[in-house]
């Protein structure tokens, strides 16, 4: 589960409790459940943005520019 950028520590702090998070098997039906009810449209990103996707995988970053 991704979790959110944040520019706040205590955000930050809060975000990662939840990997001490124990969900129960009726927890996670009813998290599937909920899931199969949304109906997904579109593309994660708009395609000139797609495109630069894994681009930089693997690369290590120039400390100059960031990429």
């Amino acid at each position: 589960m991704p979790i959110p950028g944040t520019t706040k520590l205590h955000r930050l702090q809060e975000n990662l409790k939840a990997a001490d998070l124990t969900l129960t098997e009726a927890d996670l039906a009813d998290i599937a459940r909920a899931v199969a009810k949304v109906d997904v449209q579109g593309a994660r990103y708009p395609e000139h943005l797609q495109a630069l996707v894994g681009r930089y995988a693997g690369r290590s970053a120039s400390p100059s520019t960031g990429r």
